[in-house]
């Protein structure tokens, strides 16, 4: 099935509780409608906000693979949202059958952003739990009950998850200092609220005086197009500014704090996050200034030792060629576009976390933090 755009739903912007927006909702069948997986598609934002819906896992992985939705803690949830649908959809009647669907959906889906970890991480999630119900003996209806509880668990999580992130890391940030983020890292890349830009919200929620310099974030612009847009939503003061002037505001000391998401965190800390971000661990190392990651523990993958690991997409060279559908390089130009970079753990201070900031050397205070559950 393809998305569906809705237009009853038009205009999303509403509190919630969580950002100013839902990014994602669950839509139980009602009124002769389908289950569905509703989200704000991002290719349209900041000059429409609209949602579409998503019928089945299919349509949850176009809406991955196009980025509609993107930011590794929302992959996740969304992941689990579409297996759910996954089962949902399937014909099997037997629980063996719909096992093997899964594996399917798992599948297709997990391979539409390979570098966020979240995404497999929700997937294994659901996998696990479907063998266990099987193994259990339960029948294909109880089993696709649980995996959209689990799913539905799993969006609640994420959003208590960057509350407590945010209150981390806002202690971080100085009363009065510039702060410096890259691509989008609020509610808009999760299930609510935010990672890195959670940290920044919680900061001015709490009533420190802060100015935001926003990275444009080529070749995708997250941060002009979506960063900007939520700041704006949130009555944060912010600037933006192209991904190449982040040098020369470190050199004037305009600059007093740097916080970015990541989309998967190695075990010795090396942190894969949004193309660009490696530059602004180097110049912040250069200028002696704090440089932290905010990013919930699925986001860390203690099966790789270090970013040598850490498999990077390769998206379409179509979106560094061109702007909004304007092309900007010659025909036939070559491009190339890595959409991520890995940024040594040796300039990170820092990575927030649910539980708490793990500091260097990493490889020990992150097994701490994981040692707590």
């Amino acid at each position: 099935m393809a998305n569906q755009e809705l237009t009853a739903a038009a205009n999303p912007v509403q509190q919630n509780g969580v950002g100013p927006y839902n990014t994602l909702e669950w839509r139980p069948a009602a009124g002769g409608q389908p289950e569905a997986l509703l989200l704000l598609d991002q290719l349209l934002l900041p000059h429409k906000a609209v949602m579409v819906a998503c019928l089945d896992y299919l349509a949850v992985g176009q809406a991955i693979s196009t980025m509609q939705v993107r930011g590794a803690p929302a992959l996740g949830v969304t992941g689990a949202y579409g297996m759910a649908l996954a089962a949902i959809r399937s014909a099997a009647t037997r629980p063996d059958e719909l096992l093997a669907d899964l594996a399917i959906a798992g599948k297709h889906l997990y391979e539409t952003r390979p570098t966020a970890v979240n995404l497999g991480w929700a997937i294994n999630r659901c996998q696990k739990l479907a063998l266990r119900l099987v193994q259990e003996g339960r029948s294909v209806e109880e089993i696709r009950a649980e995996l959209l509880t689990l799913a539905k668990q799993i969006h609640e999580d994420d959003i208590r998850i960057n509350r407590q992130m945010g209150a981390f890391g806002a202690e971080l940030i100085p009363d009065g200092g510039q702060v410096l983020t890259h691509c989008n890292t609020g509610a808009l890349a999760t299930a609510g609220f935010g990672t890195a830009l959670g940290v920044i919200r919680a900061a001015h929620e709490a009533g420190k005086k802060i100015h935001v310099w926003v990275d444009e974030t080529r070749p995708y612009l997250q941060g002009a197009r979506l960063t900007a847009w939520e700041l704006h939503q949130l009555e944060i003061p912010y600037t933006l500014i192209t991904d190449s002037m982040a040098g020369h505001l470190m050199s004037r000391g305009q600059v007093q704090f740097i916080v970015t998401g990541a989309d998967r965190i190695a075990s010795n800390g090396d942190t894969a996050n949004k193309i660009g971000t490696y530059s602004l661990g180097v110049l912040a190392h250069a200028h002696d200034i704090p440089f932290y990651i905010a990013a919930p523990l699925s986001t860390i993958d203690l099966s790789i030792p270090d970013g040598s690991h850490i498999p990077i997409e390769e998206r379409s060279v179509v979106e560094v060629t061109t702007i909004g559908g304007t092309r900007m390089a010659p025909e036939g130009a070559k491009a190339a576009h890595p959409a991520f970079d890995v940024t040594p753990a040796r300039y990170i201070h820092g990575i927030i976390t649910e539980r708490g900031v793990a500091r260097p050397p990493f490889n020990d205070s992150i097994k701490a933090l994981f040692e707590e559950e």
